[in-house]
């Protein structure tokens, strides 16, 4: 039984919605920030980002830089850039990316819910990434990127969203310089809000799509303050993390791509015959090549495509080792090249889909020996491992289109 709450969000005027919204602080590299927030005094990685408003050789983790993210939210909360909700509400937010909606509800999950795995995870979180967020949120006392969770469609749900979407106009409606249209509604009508928070406590699993790092760091930052308030009662703000939940058919899920620089020891004649091994080989020619169903790897070598159609003795039962991007792992790119770990060897890269296959070409002519195109991991792929209590490979999802950070804001408890 999943408590998916409604809560006050903190939330951009309507005129400045477009302009405050940022996309989420990982998907820039340090120098990509600094650029993005250049001459702009209103997009929100400023303050998701604070270490672009210090010098550039300015440690990016010490105590001033999270000290000003939350020195720039008060400051344009007390500006009147941002206002807060009056009521408790859940928020219907749409994405439309290249003609395609996806519609899900904005809404508080629960730490205990995570503790209790009904909102399960798919893959492990690296130390230092967790200390940073968990630093941001706990200085901000707020939490200001959604995590996107996935569940099981229910009906119920979908039927709030349609009369909301028909019935009221959306707060926000804007198309950003990506070309992600993002449309928000308030649902603070209490008979709604209690049908949703009713439906929800009928999902069972949830899932964590994207944004393992911030929920991880969420649910630390709960502990750290349940520790400081031994008397707490369950119902304060930091024991629930901001989330959008969207329902299972509406996700798409993009491929994510390997590019493998060969190492001193290639030995090409090797590599041609362990991959024989275990993959039916098709030269192709060179016309870029997506792989059509699951089990068919695009092969990008010696300006050349190749499909890789994985054969069937590769396959376990084991949800996790039948993968394609496990059994590339297992069956090629470990006894070809001997990359042991993808998540620490530096021969390896990852890319992701919406990058396109020239990029993978790109990539071969410059740096890389070769590229494989995938098919991309489906979500009920994703529910199988979660539920089986498993981590699928480093960089398995590459979901599209990513929610701003900025449009909702979870203020938890001040300190």
């Amino acid at each position: 039984m999943a408590n998916i709450v409604p809560f006050q969000a903190i939330r951009p005027r309507a005129d400045l919605a477009e302009k405050i919204a940022a996309l989420p602080y990982d998907v820039y590299n340090r120098r990509e920030a600094r650029e993005a927030v250049e001459g702009d005094e209103y997009t929100f990685l400023r303050i998701d980002r604070p270490e672009t408003q210090f010098p550039e050789n300015h440690d990016m983790y010490a105590p001033e830089v999270y000290e000003k993210a939350r020195e720039i939210l008060g400051q344009m909360m007390e500006d009147g850039l941002f206002i807060q909700e009056k009521k408790r509400a859940y928020y219907v937010y749409e994405l439309v990316m290249e003609g395609r909606s996806q519609v899900g509800i904005g809404a508080c999950a629960s730490v205990d819910d995570y503790d209790a795995q009904v909102i399960k995870k798919h893959e492990n979180t690296r130390a230092e990434k967790e200390a940073d967020r968990i630093r941001h949120v706990d200085v901000c006392s707020a939490q200001t990127g959604p995590i996107f969770l996935a569940y099981r469609r229910r009906e119920e749900i979908e039927q709030e969203i349609r009369q909301t979407m028909m019935g009221t106009p959306p707060v926000y409606d804007f198309t950003a310089n990506d070309g992600i249209t993002h449309r928000i509604w308030v649902i603070d009508e209490e008979g709604a809000v209690e049908r949703i928070r009713s439906a929800f406590e009928k999902v069972n699993s949830i899932y964590i799509a994207d944004g393992h790092h911030r929920c991880a760091s969420a649910v630390n930052v709960s502990k750290k303050r349940r520790a400081a308030y031994p008397n707490y009662t369950g119902q304060e703000e930091f024991n629930f993390f901001l989330s959008v939940l969207f329902p299972d058919d509406q996700l798409m899920i993009m491929d994510y791509n390997r590019v493998v620089k060969p190492g001193e020891d290639f030995d090409e004649k090797n590599f041609y015959a362990v991959a024989e091994k275990s993959f039916i080989i098709e030269k192709l020619g060179t016309e870029p090549y997506h792989p059509k169903k699951k089990g068919e790897i695009g092969m990008y070598y010696e300006d050349c495509w190749y499909r890789l159609t994985i054969n069937s003795g590769c396959y376990t039962g084991d949800p996790v080792a039948d993968l394609d991007v496990a059994i590339l792992q297992k069956y090629l790119l470990e006894p070809a090249f001997a990359i042991k770990d993808p998540k620490t060897d530096e021969r390896i890269d990852f890319v992701g889909g919406i990058r396109g296959l020239a990029e993978l070409e790109r990539r071969v002519h410059t740096d890389a020996k070769v590229a494989f195109a995938m098919y991309p991991t489906n979500i009920h792929e994703l529910f199988a491992v979660s539920d089986a209590g498993k981590l699928m490979p480093p960089k398995s999802t590459w979901f599209e289109p990513k929610l701003r950070s900025g449009l909702l804001i979870h203020r938890i408890e001040d300190r």
